[in-house]
C-alpha cells in the first residue's frame, strides 16, 4: 500500500519534523495554521509536508476552511495516517511484562501480559521475546509495519544508548538492554525510564498536549516524576531529572535503597508502607492489600503510616511546583488504589509547602493501568522515529 518504510524523511530538514510533530500531537491542522504556528512560510510547510504525504505518513482531509480573509480556495487540513506504522511498547516490572501494539497516534490495537519467574536479565529477555510474539499473534494488522519496540522500566536509564545503569526493583546494574533486546527480537529498540515514558505519552497524546510545562507524579512501588519544561521532556545531564522519590523530607527518617535517608520513597513507596505496617502490627507476612484493609477499618497506627506517606508525597509535589512552576500536575500510579487513605494529606502538605502562587497549580488524579505504561514505552518508540 505504501512505498518502502523509511525513517530517513524524519532525519531530513527540521521543518519536516516540526510539521509532522505538530500534526501528530495537535492535528488535523491546515497548512495556514501550521505556517502560523511554526513561523514558516506556506511554501515551506508545503515543501516539508510533500514527502510525508508521498510516504503515507500524512494525508489531506476534505477542505473545511478558507486559507485567509477573502480567499477563494478553502484549506485542506493535514492529518496523520495513524495506521501507517505500528509500534510495540513493553512495561517491565519485577514480576511481569505488559505489552501493547500502538499506531502512530499511540492508540492501542492489541495487548498481552506474561509473568516473570525471575528478574534476572536473561529471564526477562526471554519473556520479552515471547511477549513480542504474543503481541504479533494478537495484532490484526500487517506485521511488516511493526519495526520498533519501546521498553520501559524503573530506574536510572541512559535512553541514548539503551543502558540500564541501575534498576532497584530488578537489581540490575549497567545492563545494555537496548542492544540485547534488539538482538533477541530483531526490532529497533528504545529503552526509557518508565515514568518518563508515561510522561512522554501524556505530553504527546494525553493531558500534556499543548502545555508548555507540566509534571506527572507516580505513586506506587517507587515515587517518580516526569517533567516537561518549555515543551520538552527533561532528562537532565545525568538522565535522572525529576527523581522526587529521592528528595529528603525527613532527615531522621528511614534509610533508602538509594543510600540516602528520609527520602519520599523510603516513607511513601509501597514497600516502605508495608514495612512500617508490619512493624506496627507484628505481622511479618502482611501485604499492601492487608495494610490498606486495616487502615480503612480504622487501625490507628496503620492509618498513621498512610498519613505520613501522604505528607511526604505532598512535600515532593510541592517541590516540583516551586522549582518548575508547571501548568498542571497529574498524579498516577498503582498506589492510587489506596488514594483515599492519603489524598487529604497529600493536598494539605502540598498547599502548606507550595510557595505563593504555586499553590494554585491544579493537581489532578488519573489512575492508569500498566497497559498505559506500556503505551508510554510505545510513545517513546514513536518519538524515536519522529525525532531521531
Amino acid at each position: 500500500m505504501f512505498p518502502g518504510i523509511d525513517a530517513g524523511v524524519f532525519a531530513g530538514p527540521p521543518a519536516a519534523t516540526a510539521v509532522f510533530t505538530t500534526v501528530l500531537t495537535e492535528g488535523p491542522v491546515s497548512r495556514v495554521a501550521l505556517a502560523r504556528r511554526l513561523g514558516l512560510s506556506s511554501a515551506a510547510v508545503t515543501k516539508a509536508a510533500r514527502p510525508l504525504i508521498d510516504l503515507g505518513y500524512l494525508h489531506e482531509l476534505a477542505a473545511t476552511e478558507r486559507s485567509g480573509p477573502g480567499a477563494g480556495r478553502p484549506a485542506s487540513p493535514l492529518a496523520v495516517r495513524a495506521e501507517r506504522e505500528f509500534f510495540l511498547g513493553v512495561k517491565i516490572t519485577a514480576d511481569e511484562v505488559i505489552g501493547v501494539v500502538c499506531d502512530l497516534r499511540a492508540q492501542v490495537h492489541a495487548s498481552a501480559r506474561r509473568p516473570l519467574d525471575a528478574p534476572d536479565v536473561d529471564a526477562v529477555l526471554t519473556e520479552v521475546g515471547r511477549l513480542v510474539e504474543d503481541l504479533f499473534d494478537a495484532f490484526p494488522g500487517d506485521r511488516s509495519l511493526v519495526r520498533r519496540l519501546g521498553l520501559a522500566l524503573s530506574g536510572d536509564i541512559d535512553r541514548g544508548i539503551g543502558l540500564v545503569r541501575y534498576s532497584p526493583f530488578l537489581h540490575w546494574r549497567d545492563v545494555p538492554l537496548g542492544r540485547l533486546a534488539a538482538r533477541r527480537t530483531g526490532l529497533a529498540v528504545t529503552v526509557e525510564n518508565d515514568v518518563k515514558a508515561l510522561t512522554a505519552a501524556e505530553h504527546w497524546f494525553g493531558e500534556g498536549v499543548g502545555a508548555e510545562s507540566f509534571a506527572l507524579v507516580t505513586v506506587g512501588t517507587g515515587i517518580g516524576c516526569g517533567l516537561v519544561v518549555n515543551g520538552r521532556l527533561v532528562s537532565g545531564s545525568y538522565g535522572v531529572a525529576g527523581e522526587i522519590g529521592h528528595l529528603t523530607v525527613d532527615a531522621d527518617g528511614p534509610d533508602c535503597h538509594c543510600g540516602g535517608r528520609g527520602c519520599v520513597e523510603a516513607i511513601a513507596g509501597t514497600d516502605a508502607i508495608v514495612t512500617q505496617a508490619r512493624d506496627h502490627t507484628g505481622r511479618p507476612d502482611l501485604t499492601i492489600d492487608d495494610a490498606v484493609a486495616l487502615a480503612r477499618e480504622g487501625h490507628e497506627q496503620v492509618r498513621a503510616v498512610f498519613t505520613r506517606a501522604g505528607t511526604a508525597i505532598g512535600c515532593g509535589i510541592a517541590a516540583v511546583a516551586n522549582l518548575v512552576g508547571p501548568t498542571r500536575i497529574v498524579v498516577s500510579g498503582e498506589g492510587l488504589a489506596a488514594y483515599d487513605l492519603f489524598d487529604s494529606h497529600i493536598r494539605t502538605s502540598f498547599e502548606r509547602q507550595a510557595f505563593g502562587a504555586a499553590a494554585r497549580c491544579p493537581v489532578s488524579i488519573r489512575p492508569l493501568p500498566f497497559e498505559a505504561w506500556a503505551r508510554g514505552a510505545a510513545a517513546v518508540s514513536i518519538q524515536s522515529l519522529v525525532v531521531p
